[in-house]
């Protein structure tokens, strides 16, 4: 009984290690579109050096879980959701890296003319960051209806992107002089949409977590 319980407490203190995580991610995401918009070199410099904090983070995760796996002798179950946790932490990383890249293409951008208002690429990150706070909040209370629901918006995220992927294509079509700026504009859309996908890795795992199968409930996304 001993054992279970420190085991217990143990994961208590990396699941509050992954909100923590997540936390960090999320801001990342709007710290990133906010220096777009802004054309704030100096905060997409801080993002980037910042995404170190976030690789840090995993590596402490990691290593518990490791000590949790060697010294708590997890049953099958307590092992899915461990497995699960690695899982979660190197999708979380991944979408912080996407935020890293967007505030590099903000740099790239520097005080270039706005080609347009940015309009969908920050509703796109508003419903990334919404979506990525509740996969962590279904891991959780372990809601595996609450994961597939969030998964099934995945397809708001790509209508988003193929809008305004097609939109900056007629500017790049129309005038010539506006491709790089627009192809830009793509990377981050694209970085945004990736970082959705990996949402849904996120509500994948959760799912597993609570019924054991492995299945990708969501559309391809490799």
């Amino acid at each position: 009984m001993e054992i279970r319980t420190s085991f217990h407490k143990k994961l208590r203190e990396i699941q509050d290690d992954i909100l923590v995580m997540g936390s960090m991610v999320s801001k990342a995401i709007v710290r990133a579109i906010e220096a777009l918009q802004n054309r704030d070199l100096k905060l997409a410099q801080q993002i980037i050096n910042d995404d170190q904090e976030i690789n840090q983070k995993r590596f402490e995760i990691e290593e518990k879980c490791v000590q949790l796996i060697a010294t708590q002798q997890p049953m099958a179950s307590d092992l899915r959701t461990i497995i699960s946790v690695l899982n979660i932490i190197t999708e979380l990383e991944r979408i912080g890296d996407y935020a890293e890249g967007n505030a590099r293409v903000a740099i790239m951008i520097g005080n270039e003319p706005s080609l347009k208002p940015l309009i969908d690429i920050p509703h796109m990150a508003e419903k990334t960051i919404d979506m990525l706070n509740r996969s962590l909040d279904a891991f959780i209370k372990r809601d595996a209806e609450s994961a597939k629901a969030i998964i099934g918006e995945d397809d708001l995220i790509d209508n988003l992107y193929d809008q305004v992927f097609r939109e900056l294509l007629f500017f790049m079509s129309e005038d010539p002089k506006t491709i790089t700026r627009a192809t830009r504009l793509i990377w981050v859309a694209h970085n945004l949409e990736r970082s959705a996908d990996r949402v849904t890795n996120i509500c994948e795992r959760v799912i597993f977590i609570i019924n054991g199968k492995m299945e990708e409930i969501g559309a391809s996304k490799y």
